[in-house]
């Protein structure tokens, strides 16, 4: 028999209500701790967390043991698909408009070669960790919350679609949105959001009625960390199938599987082009070193920017600027601020750069915005190292910047651009020096040659609010001859 699922409406609210205009932002170290139970749950059960197989239903156990905990309400729905048991594990949170539900979800199960764990234990941990956050907060949203996390999506979508076909027409017409999250820390990622208008013109057309302001809402929160998203069709691959077929809006996010990254997307994101979003895509290698920590971190904040965002009513907000500077004018930047490099050639410098080229592009010609940036020696003269960063390390320190309160967000453009002859003593990083010293970005050399791409990155500094920060950004070329070249431009905080 058909488990058909309703939302609890004698459930009440609890008493203490977070503010609901504030977002949290998600713990990476906590999500990749979720990562690691799964991981060993996946080695103690014959290396998976399939369909139908003890790791699944392990893994199942670990996800409703912690949101019982947290004071949901947690319902375990069974179905059967070739022969083998699997669970759907649904949790309400209390309170919310019962005819008003925002579910959020993603599946659990892995495919029988591998642990699975970007595949997507990914978005299950990040799912989940925004769950318990909505605990620890003790969120009151207007919506009623559902969280979900389904079994056999391998299999072609068993579980999900056996969700919704179980639910009754009220049940279904009670939920409002459906977010789903499903590969969100591919190891050479992109920032895909589900294409909810059509917007770039492709594929499958727009989701059903709605689905534009799910999308309009994740991409509020990329655009204020400064991540450059681009549309992903409805193409029935994952869980959102069942919600759209039924006229369910429906948007989320997914960085990429076995899709090859182009030129282009590596210009926009960084990575490797010609390389698969992620390499072990439906294979053994499926492992917690299969997760890039940067992609999971934004996703999983993203995750409960628009949990935040939708389950409360609260309009996306764009974030205000505290500082910004695209180096077209001098603004107090010093070079070398505490006497200490050692660099002979190619120190920093704020100018119009020159184009080099060695096996490549090197120094790019080409800034993010307008004519100058800062650049690790601007000139290009008659060969590619005639003035690219030589002989030690190089810095630049920007001016005291007095942050405000609240939750603060640090974006910049950059490149590292090297010859095979370089290696992994070769850097370009950031640092945030206020009443403590955090490193907050680094890209390190490597013994191949890479070319140079225009990147962004992004980094919280919500631990440094109320203070007077510095910038310090520090290029090094310390493996001997080596041809680097760095970049850094469009430095902005925003809260």
């Amino acid at each position: 028999m058909a488990v058909i699922l309703a939302i609890p409406l004698a459930l009440t609210a609890p008493t203490t209500a977070a503010s609901a205009a504030v977002p949290p932002d998600i713990s990476l170290t906590a999500v990749k701790a979720h990562l690691t139970q799964l991981q060993s749950i996946a080695t103690a059960n014959g290396g998976n967390r399939a369909h139908g197989r003890p790791g699944y239903l392990a893994s199942v156990n670990y996800v409703r043991g912690l949101l019982d905990g947290a004071g949901f309400t947690t319902t375990l729905q069974p179905f059967t698909y070739s022969g083998a048991t699997g669970y759907n594990l649904i949790a309400d949170w209390p309170g919310g408009d019962p005819n008003d539900v925002l579910m959020v979800g993603g599946h659990l199960d892995s495919v029988t070669v591998g642990p699975g764990i970007n595949d997507n234990g990914s978005g299950s941990a990040a799912i989940l960790e925004t769950a318990l956050e909505v605990s620890r907060q003790a969120l009151a949203p207007t919506k009623h919350l559902r969280f979900a996390w389904w079994g056999a999506e391998e299999l072609g979508l068993r579980g999900s679609q056996y969700y919704v076909n179980n639910l009754p027409a009220a049940e279904r017409a009670r939920i409002k949105g459906y977010l789903n999250f499903d590969m969100v820390g591919s190891s050479n990622p992109g920032y895909f959001l589900y294409d909810g208008d059509n917007s770039d013109g492709t594929g499958s057309g727009p989701g059903p009625a709605g689905s534009a302001q799910l999308e309009a809402t994740l991409q509020s929160y990329f655009s204020s960390i400064g991540v450059p998203t681009r549309g992903t069709d409805f193409d029935g691959r994952s869980d959102y199938g069942p919600f759209i077929s039924v006229g369910i809006p429906a948007g989320g996010t997914f960085t990429g599987a076995e899709g090859i990254k182009s030129s282009a997307q590596a210009t926009l994101w960084g990575g490797t082009a010609g390389q698969a979003f992620d390499p072990c895509y439906h294979r053994a290698c499926d492992t917690t070193s299969n997760v890039n920590d940067t992609a999971l971190n934004r996703n999983a904040d993203a995750i409960a920017y628009s949990v935040w965002t939708i389950a409360t009513g609260t309009p996306p907000t764009q974030p205000t600027t505290v500082y910004s500077d695209t180096f077209e004018t001098a603004t107090g930047w010093t070079v070398n601020p505490g006497g200490t490099d050692t660099a002979t050639l190619g120190a920093w410098e704020r100018g119009d750069p020159a184009a080099t080229t060695s096996s490549g592009a090197k120094q790019l010609g080409t800034t993010v915005s307008g004519t100058n940036d800062l650049v690790t020696g601007r000139l290009a003269g008659t060969a590619a190292g005639d003035y690219d960063l030589d002989g030690g390390t190089t810095s630049v320190r920007s001016p005291a910047i007095t942050l405000p309160t609240g939750t603060l967000n640090l974006s910049f453009s950059w490149y590292l651009a090297h010859g095979s002859n370089a290696s992994s003593a070769d850097f370009l990083r950031v640092r945030v020096v206020g009443s403590t010293t955090t490193q907050v970005f680094q890209q390190l050399g490597a013994a191949s040659n890479r070319n140079g791409a225009w990147a962004t990155a992004t980094a919280n500094l919500s631990a440094f609010a109320g203070q007077s920060v510095r910038i310090l950004i520090e290029a090094g070329d310390a493996s001997g001859a080596s041809l680097v070249e760095a970049g850094i431009d469009d430095v902005k905080i925003t809260r």
